[in-house]
């Protein structure tokens, strides 16, 4: 069996954020395809918030060494204040220097025939290129969202940083991965001499996960004679501004108070909840939203296979990303709504999978008048429809990790 050393920053035991299911996956389906997959990840101090929901679904006597890390933030700061340079390129740099002497200690004991990491975070990527500088060993970069963009990030020193970063990792890895289309070609056209070694590789559902969520699943709804519309996941201030949605639903209530009543909207682990509670007073439909806290992962699942109707939300600062939970929404066979640009990718798949209930997040109006065709029978009329069967199929965390084994062994041929 080809060993494989994986590089993350996101994996169990830390909590609310989908970027954990990526490397989770493939490390739950890599021993099946012929792969034995060793990991690299950092201490949980480093995590914000921790939770053991996912820690048993690591396969086990996978080999998995966290290295010493602190969050600068947290640890590192005096009365919320820190030196910025000690939270260059990311909040988690400490992670390195251990990160690289356990990863050297983990290629000597295991001898892996590749080398993989998955941006965010950067440092993942820092750790990454240095192991395979040293050793020599083929390296894979996974990129979950791209890294240095247009005003992303804000700061002008961090974003020269993550330019720098980007560059040699393009330069040095063996295959660079991208998540979108969108995200793929912005990086084939800025390194055209890597343009060769970068390939698509989506995120996808975890099939097993969601045959044991429908088991527990209500056969009734999230809320029994109103219509529930679910955001699952962290609401970001800047790339899912929550504002034009509530100005909607205030515009609803005033123009249709009864058709309101039927509806409520659910924030599940939004993370920023108080400026949801904020947004929902201010717009005075406070007793149409809830907002609720981070639950188990399968009881995730469970709920948005309950919920009436599921909400991605998408800015257009954000085209070439899709939200990882996307597919996760696909698969619940659930009714989509989609407040995004209708130019992303996040619309793109949406489209591809049948689903045509779009409006731009930032037009009041659109999302408006879509949520009046739902609350007028829009789910009974059809015009909310489901993913398509055939391309929920082709989107499965097993699909995707078979797409991984195939692009590094027909690397390895050539």
């Amino acid at each position: 069996m080809k060993r494989i050393l994986m590089i993350a920053y996101h994996f169990p035991p830390l909590a609310g954020s989908s970027g954990i299911q990526r490397t989770l996956r493939f490390v739950q389906h890599l021993p099946r395809l012929g792969w034995e997959p060793i990991v690299l990840s950092a201490d949980p101090r480093a995590y914000e918030r921790t939770s053991d929901d996912l820690m048993l679904e690591i396969p086990e006597g996978t080999p998995v060494s966290r290295a010493f890390a602190l969050d600068t933030a947290r640890h590192l700061s005096l009365k919320g204040r820190y030196v910025a340079a000690m939270a260059r390129p990311d909040r988690w740099i400490s992670w390195k220097y251990a990160g690289i002497r356990e990863g050297m200690r983990l290629i000597k004991c295991f001898k892996p025939d590749v080398i993989w990491s998955t941006y965010p975070i950067a440092t993942a990527h820092i750790i990454g290129a240095e192991l395979h500088k040293r050793s020599g060993i083929p390296w894979v970069a996974d990129f979950r969202d791209p890294m240095a963009q247009e005003n992303y990030p804000p700061d002008p020193v961090t974003w020269r940083q993550f330019e720098a970063i980007e560059r040699s990792v393009m330069g040095l890895a063996s295959l660079s991965l991208f998540t979108t289309p969108g995200a793929a070609d912005i990086y084939r056209k800025r390194y055209p001499e890597a343009s060769q070694r970068v390939h698509i590789l989506e995120n996808g559902y975890d099939e097993e996960s969601f045959s044991e969520a429908e088991t527990v699943a209500s056969c009734q709804p999230l809320n029994p004679g109103k219509i529930t519309l679910l955001h699952s996941g962290i609401v970001y201030p800047s790339e899912r501004d929550p504002t034009q949605l509530f100005q909607a639903l205030a515009q609803l209530k005033a123009t249709d108070p009864d058709l309101m009543s039927l509806f409520r909207i659910r924030f599940r682990a939004a993370v920023h909840d108080e400026m949801l509670f904020a947004m929902a007073r201010c717009h005075g439909v406070e007793a149409n939203v809830e907002i609720l806290p981070s639950i188990p992962y399968r009881l995730a699942l469970a709920e948005m296979l309950s919920a009436d109707v599921l909400l991605v939300m998408q800015a257009e600062n954000c085209n070439q990303q899709i939200p990882a939970k996307i597919y996760e929404y696909l698969r619940a066979k659930r009714p989509i709504l989609g407040l995004t640009d209708p130019r992303g990718d996040t619309a793109g798949v949406l489209r591809k999978a049948g689903c045509t209930a779009i409006a731009k997040l930032d037009v009041v109006e659109e999302i408006y008048n879509q949520l009046r065709v739902l609350l007028a029978g829009g789910i009974a009329s059809g015009q909310f429809p489901p993913a398509h069967d055939q391309y929920v199929l082709g989107a499965s965390r097993l699909g995707r990790t078979r797409s991984l084994v195939e692009l590094i062994e027909q690397w390895c041929e050539t």
